[in-house]
């Protein structure tokens, strides 16, 4: 197969060098866009992370394509109604960081209630007190878990070593972990109501979309914490900036944000600002929320740590072989 990988660091290439010579294999540093996929009309498969965008125009660009590999679990970024009707496979990597994200909800966390990013830095400029530090106990404080697939259990376990009360919710409960792990399923209403923190874990599509918005701000507790290491668009970044300043969000640690792309680029940026292609004012709430004190920002790197990294590059390569073979693995629908 003539197989394209897309958002490619040069030293990514070597993981996938394997598929050679049985392939045909190129790289590219770029994400695949609609600007950028004809140059690569030719290819019968593609390996794509989260800030390439594959739509009708980029499917109308590569006519022989057959199958798409992402690099991450979620697979927002992809037209799968026009793949599925164009008979294209979409697989996706589901289960490389479930403890690695949930290791990193608590790394931000953790930032939040010691006040670390406050503390290293006045170190470094000589400081040595700890005046105006004060954090607060992860311990008793009650965690709001919304959704417990792989990242959610993980971090259900991660916490229960702190000592903190949980509470799920999930369109599908798994009343077995529920007991095993001893927490409980309740409603959104109720999670909102008694969370003292709310980590998100919910995939990014139209029933999710700004899940967390300016009523959902309103029925939680006043100094709530949220931690989103999800989808940047599961939170109405306005409505949240909103329930920061207002001291209803006492602290957001957030791993994600809408328009991740957008910002990435410079010149996006630029093209989007005059055409006019994006909501202004979110992209101006992302890069107020990026410079609060009280906000912690990481840039989607959840995921990255050896390991997990690994565990993309194996899932990948195998993604490729068993649809090559006939027997195709981790495809996704457009029911999921």
């Amino acid at each position: 197969m003539n197989i394209v990988f897309f958002d490619m660091e040069k030293w990514e290439r070597d993981a996938f060098d394997t598929l050679q010579p049985e392939h045909v294999v190129r790289y590219s540093e770029d994400p695949l866009r609609a600007g950028n996929a004809g140059e690569y009309a030719s290819a019968e498969a593609i390996s794509i992370f989260i800030y390439s965008k594959v739509d009708r125009q980029v499917l109308d660009s590569m006519p022989g394509l057959k199958l798409i590999s992402c690099r991450s679990t979620g697979f927002d970024h992809v037209d799968i109604e026009e793949c599925e009707r164009r008979g294209i496979t979409v697989c996706n990597c589901p289960d490389y960081g479930g403890n690695t994200v949930a290791e990193h909800v608590f790394g931000l966390l953790l930032m939040i209630s010691h006040r670390l990013e406050e503390a290293v830095e006045r170190t470094r400029r000589g400081g040595f007190s700890p005046r105006g530090l004060q954090g607060f106990d992860l311990r008793g404080k009650t965690l709001g878990v919304v959704g417990t697939g792989n990242i959610g259990m993980a971090t259900i376990r991660i916490a229960q070593g702190f000592g903190m009360p949980v509470l799920a919710c999930d369109i599908e409960p798994d009343e077995g972990a529920a007991h095993e792990l001893s927490f409980n399923y309740v409603d959104m209403d109720h999670l909102l109501r008694d969370a003292d923190v709310i980590t998100l874990h919910v995939p990014s599509n139209p029933q999710t979309h700004h899940l967390i918005d300016g009523e959902a701000f309103a029925k939680m507790k006043h100094g709530v914490v949220l931690i989103n290491t999800a989808r940047g668009d599961v939170v109405d970044i306005k409505a949240l900036a909103r329930a920061l300043a207002e001291q209803k969000v006492a602290a957001a640690g957030l791993d994600v944000l809408p328009y991740e792309p957008v910002v990435r680029e410079e010149a996006e940026l630029l093209r989007s600002v005059y055409e006019e292609t994006e909501d202004l004012s979110s992209l101006l709430a992302n890069e107020v929320l990026v410079r609060m004190k009280n906000v912690v920002v990481t840039p989607h790197s959840a995921f990255n740590t050896r390991e997990a990294v690994q565990r993309i590059f194996d899932a990948t390569v195998e993604n490729i072989r068993r649809f090559v073979a006939g027997n195709p693995v981790n495809v996704v629908t457009l029911k999921q």
